[in-house]
């Protein structure tokens, strides 16, 4: 238990890093650099992955759960921050086949220390809060479209949620706090519409297309 703690710390150390580059993209001047922080987020992934292995080999392969709770919120927040860099670059929402890849780890539970279901859920509506704030931040920072794009995403994203059957408490409880983030997008999207500041976001997609 003990060496699985230090590696995890060294998991949470990583993890802090990644989400201070990350964001950055909140201030007005981040916008701009978006691919630059994503592909130094990814650089921080390789060590992650490093991370990983070592962390594989502190306990029998057939134990997972036995340990789960003492990297439960790590890789949590290390699915979160795989979305967020994956929504930033392609505005799409990650597979947990693709999460896994990023941190080097498995899907399917046969195959060993794997992305738990629960765990990539959890870290997916970690993003929505996330990109509850960045639409927020859009707006001051004069990018009218971007809170139309994420509102689309987060509507499908809960769309997707309501049809799950979700029994795991605390997932049930990080779902019930989606509501709030799509009323919030909604209330900046229809702010936008209010100042007629809508028609110029979408003449500014148009025109991109």
């Amino acid at each position: 238990r003990q060496e699985i703690r230090k590696v995890v710390q060294a998991l949470e150390q990583t993890a802090r890093e990644i989400l201070t580059l990350l964001q950055g993209v909140h201030q007005g001047a981040g916008f701009q650099d978006i691919p630059k922080k994503c592909q130094k987020a990814r650089e921080h992934f390789g060590t992650v992955r490093i991370q990983m292995e070592s962390l594989k080999t502190k306990f029998p392969a057939d134990q997972y759960y036995r340990f789960h709770e003492h990297w439960r919120f790590v890789l949590q927040r290390l699915v979160f921050l795989a979305a967020f860099v994956v929504y930033l670059e392609s505005e799409t929402l990650v597979t947990r086949e693709t999460v896994a890849e990023i941190l080097g780890i498995e899907a399917d539970r046969e195959r060993g220390f794997h992305l738990d279901i629960e765990d990539y859920l959890s870290g997916v509506l970690t993003l929505a809060s996330e990109l509850a704030r960045l639409a927020v931040n859009s707006v001051t920072a004069g990018d009218y479209s971007r809170p139309l794009r994420i509102s689309t995403f987060i509507n499908e994203l809960d769309s997707g949620f309501r049809l799950l059957n979700l029994k795991n408490d605390s997932l049930r409880k990080r779902y019930d706090g989606l509501k709030y983030d799509v009323k919030k997008i909604e209330e900046v999207v229809y702010d936008l519409s209010i100042r007629g500041l809508n028609k110029e976001a979408t003449v500014g997609v148009g025109g991109e297309k």
